[in-house]
This record gives structure tokens, C-alpha cells and sequence, in this order.
């Protein structure tokens, strides 16, 4: 890479979403875990994982309920979207060998969260696009804390899966050196002008999160790196990554357009019989946005040992 592009791709991106959360932000590495408030002794635990240029507030709406124990991962060098909270360093945080902004970096953070903020033993991940990788990696550096842990993988980035090819076609003619000038022209176009053909059908939380998803990192370099990672991951991994996910589900949107859905759906066969593979008839890549029906029931995941 060259030095121009390379000061370019660091210099940082102003963070524009946050919400009031109530709760406690643990910084781990270059990421950070929020742990929200919840109301007497939890019930379940929901671990949620965001996608790329997303934030963790993809999951606040979809888990509520009051004796849920919502721990939420911000993955590394992105934009921790919390208002109220004061940043603490934990005592139990450890350092991580991995490059930042990959996924196998982040599926340490994951790993240290499962490790050290859990309190009820009845434990979801939920990992959307990306944060699925980030939940299979997880499992593959460290199977055991999978065990009795129900996984929802949200039309996930999979072992041998592909982009979509629309999105290939837009990436191809792009260097290292446009990302900036490229984030600068989509944060000052409508998204009305691309997001039908990309998000599908808007809704007001749609809307409201995935507006401004490029300033979701803090600078343009992590969004190159994720995205050399994601296409380097699913060509590395094999269905070896399914084996110790035990209890879970797999979410397939009717149309997506930003990975490609035959070849995700081709992935998600190799998974055990245990894990549930269901079609939805969302019609974009954010299911759970476009419907909160289509998450299981919290009732169904089973009781850690």
C-alpha cells in the first residue's frame, strides 16, 4: 500500500450514531463488551455480535426484555455507540495476538466476554453478516465454551460463502486509495439513492441505523481491512468450522444483495442436524430488522452445564 493511500486510510472518522444506554462498557483490546442493565436475576444471556459497518445497537430492540441479560460486542476499531457510560478496562482483560480489525481478533474479544460476563446459564450468540464469522471463528479457537450454547447465525458470513455479485462488480474497480473519497461521497448521498437496491424495504429502525454505516469505524483502514478479511476467511474455512456448533439456527433472507444467498444457503448444509436452517421470507440481508419475528424464541436455548 502506498504511504499517501495509507495516511489517508488512518486519519479518523467522526462518530454519528450513539444511544443512551444503561448499563457498563468494558474496553477489551481495540474493541469493547457492553453489559445493559436488567431488571432482578437474568433468565437468558444474549451475546450479540454486529455486521460489518454496523453497530451493536442492531440487537437492543430485538432482545427487551427486562430478565434478559444483554451483553453486547463493539468489534475492533469500530465506534463504541453508547451515550452515558464512562469506558472501564477490566482486570480480566487480556491481550490479543491477532491483526485488529479481523475477524479472528474480534472472536477473541467474544471469547473473553463468554469467558468473564455471563450470569445466567442459559446463553444465546446472536452474530448478524460478519458477527456470524466472528461466532464460528470463536468456536474454533475455543469449542468447549460452545458446548450448551444456542447460536442464531442472521444471514451470516459463512465458511466458502461469496459476496453478492452486485457488490463484487462495485468493489473490483476500487483501490486502497478511493475508500476515503468513496466514504465522503456515500455519507453526502440520500440513502434513498442506493439503499432500496441494497437494504430493501426501509422501515424507521432501518432507517435510523443504517443511514450513516460508514462512519460506523473509526477510520477508513478498518474497512478495508474488514473486507480483504471477510473475502481471505471464507476462502480459508471449511466445514470443520460447524462442528462445535451444537444447538442453533441459521437465518436465510428471501433476497439479499449483499452476500450471495445460494451460496450461503450450499454453507449452512454442512451444519449438525441440530441446527435448524430456515428460509425466512425477509426480503433484504437485515432480517430481524425487516421482521423481529424471525429470532427464536429465547425459551428454546438450552441450560449450560
Amino acid at each position: 500500500m502506498k504511504a499517501s493511500h495509507a495516511r489517508k486510510l488512518i486519519q479518523p472518522i467522526t462518530p454519528s450514531y450513539t444511544e443512551m444506554f444503561s448499563g457498563r462498557v468494558f474496553q477489551v483490546g481495540k474493541g469493547a463488551v457492553s453489559v445493559r442493565n436488567h431488571s432482578g436475576e437474568a433468565r437468558h444471556t444474549v451475546i450479540g455480535l454486529h455486521g460489518f459497518l454496523e453497530n451493536h445497537c442492531y440487537f437492543t430492540q430485538l432482545y427487551q426484555e427486562p430478565t434478559t441479560e444483554l451483553v453486547l460486542v463493539t468489534c475492533s476499531n469500530y465506534h463504541i455507540p453508547v451515550s452515558g457510560p464512562v469506558v472501564e478496562i477490566p482486570d480480566w482483560e487480556r491481550a490479543i495476538k491477532h491483526p485488529e480489525a479481523t475477524i479472528e481478533y474480534d472472536a477473541q474479544i467474544l471469547i473473553q466476554a463468554m469467558d468473564n460476563l455471563l450470569s445466567s446459564d442459559q446463553v444465546r450468540v446472536h452474530g448478524h453478516s460478519r458477527g456470524g464469522a466472528v461466532i464460528l471463528e470463536a468456536a474454533k479457537q475455543r469449542p468447549e465454551l460452545f458446548r450448551d450454547v444456542d447460536v442464531v447465525l442472521e444471514a451470516p458470513v459463512l465458511p466458502q460463502g461469496q459476496l453478492h455479485p452486485l457488490v463484487t462488480a462495485m468493489l473490483e474497480p476500487i483501490s486502497h486509495g478511493m475508500w476515503p473519497w468513496l466514504v465522503r461521497a456515500i455519507n453526502s448521498t440520500p440513502s434513498s439513492a442506493y439503499g432500496q437496491a441494497f437494504f430493501g424495504r426501509m422501515n424507521p429502525r432501518k432507517k435510523k441505523l443504517l443511514t450513516k454505516m460508514f462512519t460506523a469505524t473509526r477510520d477508513h483502514l478498518t474497512i478495508v481491512r474488514n473486507l480483504e478479511n471477510i473475502l481471505a476467511w471464507m476462502e480459508k474455512a471449511g466445514t470443520e468450522y460447524y462442528e462445535p456448533i451444537r444447538h442453533g439456527t441459521i437465518l436465510l433472507p428471501r433476497v439479499d444483495r449483499i452476500l450471495d444467498r445460494g451460496a450461503m444457503k450450499r454453507s449452512a448444509e454442512f451444519s449438525a442436524n441440530a441446527v435448524r436452517l430456515i428460509e425466512t421470507q425477509a426480503g433484504s440481508h437485515f432480517i430481524t430488522l425487516d421482521d423481529a419475528s424471525w429470532s427464536p424464541p429465547l425459551e428454546a436455548t438450552p441450560r449450560v452445564a
